[in-house]
């Protein structure tokens, strides 16, 4: 457990950066003299989403121990279910970051040329369905492998209060991202994710990562109905 703590903590550290990286003004000088990109840029496809996946990655080999099932069809169905989301969520940063600092950067005053039709569809369209699509596969990935290779400790009172301490950073990251702007189809990728992890954990009980997942995403998914019913 101490090693599953540590590496959700990177997770939620990393989406509480993305925020900030994301929704604050320090990052939006060039990284070089030829203004290829922004920190924003450079930083949200490069940096936070490697430390991000080496997480995921830690996480997933930490969850799967020596048993039957590492050798059965299920598992290895799941492993390309993360693969895919993998590669697709690389190639939605790829597409994204690139294109949202060309769509900001000259798009703003002239968005219907035909070089900033193609510029914007990219940034606020296909590169959001191939992130979500990726983003629900890698972590679907790892809640059904919590299933084929559940937890065999009891949890203690201490482990259940640091995974929901824990979610709650990875929930204002969530907060953070649909809190304040006009919601889209994240909010129905976070809700299918909320709704997956409150089933398991009926079906399954007391696992770690349907413990974490819950709470993070139904409280992201709470904070943000509120603060939108304020604005």
């Amino acid at each position: 457990m101490k090693r599953i703590h540590t590496l959700l903590a990177v997770q939620s550290l990393v989406a509480v950066l993305v925020s900030i990286n994301r929704l604050g003004t320090w990052t939006l000088g060039y990284v070089l003299p030829n203004e290829f990109l922004r920190w924003v840029d450079f930083n949200n496809m490069l940096i936070l989403p490697l430390i991000s996946l080496a997480a995921f990655y830690l996480l997933k080999k930490t969850i799967e121990y020596n048993s039957s099932a590492r050798e059965g069809q299920t598992h290895l169905a799941i492993n390309l279910v993360f693969i895919i989301g993998v590669y697709l969520l690389a190639a939605s940063y790829g597409d994204h970051e690139v294109t949202n600092y060309l769509h900001a950067r000259f798009c703003l005053d002239d968005p219907a040329s035909d070089v900033c039709r193609v510029v914007i569809f990219n940034d606020d369209e296909f590169s959001h369905w191939i992130f979500f699509t990726g983003f629900v596969m890698m972590n679907a990935a790892l809640l059904f492998l919590q299933v084929v290779f559940p937890h065999k400790d009891s949890l203690s009172k201490t482990d259940i209060g640091l995974l929901i301490a824990n979610s709650l950073f990875l929930g204002a990251g969530i907060f953070a991202n649909l809190g304040f702007e006009e919601i889209g189809l994240d909010l129905y990728v976070v809700a299918l994710l909320a709704f997956l992890s409150t089933y398991l954990l009926w079906r399954r009980g007391g696992q770690p990562l349907f413990i974490y997942y819950t709470s993070a995403y139904w409280s992201g998914l709470i904070a943000s109905f509120i603060a939108q019913a304020m604005r």
